[in-house]
């Protein structure tokens, strides 16, 4: 049987519009992804902030008037696209492609408590994977969402790949329909090929430190001496003169155990600093006999490491094209790292070449089972 030569072959196609009224920009995407690919039954979309309280309203047209019945997306602080990236104005990028019904298992929320349930629920597909990964948005605002990423990432033994949604009070995720759950998005299985990788935004200025002593996120010692003496040392003398400076631009990072990956460690903010006792604050639990290390943001780091994660992943390819793709980036990142906002884009189809990719710049960034910050992570249909 002739394929009908106005349908695209590349089972992926993306699209970028922009408009003052959602209905316009909505239409302007659809016009921009027609013809859709044949058999197209998946897609992802996301919009700019300006957009965030009409996303149930764009979702229920994309249904509606495209072949696409399965859509998943969120609202972010900019967009994605082939147009670049945007992050003022009101604008809207979608990804739609095909994928085989059976390796897609929808996920409109998660809750730890439950796990078993879902285990139970799921447990004919999760059994018939040999490969599970997920594709996923998270509420930056839910006080679960740390455990509900390991939790999931542990309950289907999947690779999570993904990113926080805008904080705001209405629901901006969506899993086949708007949802304000803590996590939301699909698990694909064996048919659906991935290839993923993140790139830091931040270096190190240290060794790795054992936590001795701490109570919540308040870090008193390290390596059995005063946290903040320890920050001082590696931070140097400009700013241990003046520790105000150290506001933004220096981190704390926490070493993923087990990985051999040296460029694997989640940032967290350096919430405070306590002077007289030595003590600082760190934006996460910390406890005795962790590790953690003080790194600093860094734009010509930023651009290296993301010249490492992205030469690695052209090896991996070993000569394939990607079809498709996601990029979860950090609002951080952007033209603060690499002098434009949509150079890092333009990074990636350098070295990848020419293909459909949308994303949104994120609060956070989910990789394998944690939360990172100041990230890029990459995920490549193969």
């Amino acid at each position: 049987m002739r394929r009908n030569p106005s349908v695209s072959a590349n089972p992926f196609k993306a699209a970028q519009a922009s408009a003052e009224h959602w209905g316009l920009a909505a239409k302007a995407l659809i016009d921009g992804l027609s013809p859709f690919p044949e058999g197209a039954n998946l897609g992802f979309v996301y919009v700019s902030q300006d957009f965030a309280d009409e996303l149930s309203s764009i979702v229920t047209l994309l249904k509606e008037t495209t072949p696409v019945s399965q859509w998943f997306g969120a609202a972010g602080y900019g967009v994605l696209g082939p147009q670049g990236t945007q992050r003022q104005g009101s604008a809207i990028v979608a990804l739609v492609g095909r994928i085989e019904v059976g390796g897609v298992l929808p996920l409109e929320g998660f809750d730890p408590e439950t796990a078993d349930e879902f285990r139970r629920t799921h447990a004919a597909w999760l059994t018939g994977q040999n490969a599970v990964a997920g594709l996923v948005h998270g509420n930056p605002r839910d006080p679960d969402l740390v455990d509900m990423i390991s939790g999931l990432s542990d309950i289907a033994d999947a690779y999570l790949m993904g990113g926080l949604t805008l904080s705001c009070d209405n629901p901006v995720q969506v899993a086949h329909r708007l949802t304000s759950s803590g996590l939301s998005g699909l698990l694909l299985g064996d048919s659906v090929p991935l290839a993923v990788g993140i790139t830091q935004g931040c270096h190190p200025i240290g060794p790795p430190h054992l936590v001795t002593e701490a109570v919540d996120n308040v870090v008193m010692g390290l390596d059995g001496r005063p946290a903040l003496e320890v920050l001082k040392t590696e931070a140097g003398e400009v700013i241990a003169r003046n520790l105000s400076r150290a506001a933004g631009y220096i981190h704390v990072a926490l070493p993923i155990e087990g990985s051999d990956n040296v460029h694997d460690y989640a940032v967290r903010n350096l919430m405070g600093i306590d002077p007289k006792r030595g003590w600082i604050a760190v934006g996460d639990r910390m406890l005795s006999g962790e590790r953690m290390m003080f790194v600093r943001r860094d734009p010509n780091a930023a651009q290296r490491d993301m010249a490492r994660m992205l030469n690695g992943l052209k090896q991996r390819l070993n000569g394939q094209n990607p079809k498709g793709g996601l990029y979860f980036c950090c609002q951080q990142r952007g033209a603060a790292m690499f002098g434009t906002d949509g150079r890092e884009l333009e990074l990636i189809h350098e070295v990848l070449g020419d293909f459909p990719l949308v994303g949104f710049n994120a609060s956070g960034e989910i990789c394998h089972d944690r939360l990172y910050g100041y990230t890029g992570v990459l995920a490549l249909f193969i």
